[in-house]
């Protein structure tokens, strides 16, 4: 939920504010994203994480898998902290974040922040140049990927099936997530 209707602000201009709870700046509307997620939220934002580097570890990848509060500065007016993003583009970090679009970024949905997930971040993410965009949904049990780099493919799967991700799919050993697993 937004703070405030009327005041806009740069990225600059919020990093320089003094705020208490976790928040985004969204098209230069700063909004709260309290409450705290719940543990089931967690845990699945903890595994795939932990799968994620995993692979690329084995792999000896180039990229880095970063997670919650980790900020990304999509454009001047856009400052994001998604649940789960890989990033290639090591010359991208500062001290404090991630300056452009991630590769991949994974939102786990909470009840509070549905609509920015399926709506807003979508968006966002689309125009900003992420390639894929997965939003894992887990009061209903499903995962929603997005291909922006591919023709904007849209894909379902449950939370038992088996998901190649695009960004590793042409590796030797692609890499393959099901949310069912990780969770037992």
């Amino acid at each position: 939920m937004p703070m405030t209707n009327e005041q806009r602000y740069t990225a600059e201009q919020f990093y320089k504010l003094d705020l208490q709870e976790p928040c985004e700046l969204i098209n230069g509307i700063i909004v709260d994203m309290s409450p705290s997620p719940n543990i089931k939220h967690q845990r699945i934002s903890a595994r795939v994480t932990n799968f994620i580097t995993n692979y690329i570890n084995k792999n000896k990848g180039k990229c880095e898998v970063f997670n919650a509060p980790t900020d990304v500065k999509l454009n001047d007016d856009t400052i994001v902290i998604p649940d789960i993003f890989v990033a290639c583009k090591p010359e991208n970090f500062d001290e404090q974040k991630y300056n452009g679009a991630p590769d991949w970024i994974i939102e786990i949905v909470s009840p509070n922040n549905s609509e920015r997930d399926y709506k807003d971040k979508l968006l966002l993410y689309k125009n900003a140049g992420v390639k894929e965009y997965w939003i894992i949904d887990p009061t209903n049990d499903k995962v929603i990927v997005y291909l922006y780099g591919k023709s904007n493919i849209l894909e379902f799967y449950s939370f038992d099936d088996e998901i190649t991700v695009d960004l590793y799919k042409d590796n030797a050993e692609p890499l393959k997530i099901c949310i069912s697993d990780l969770l037992q």
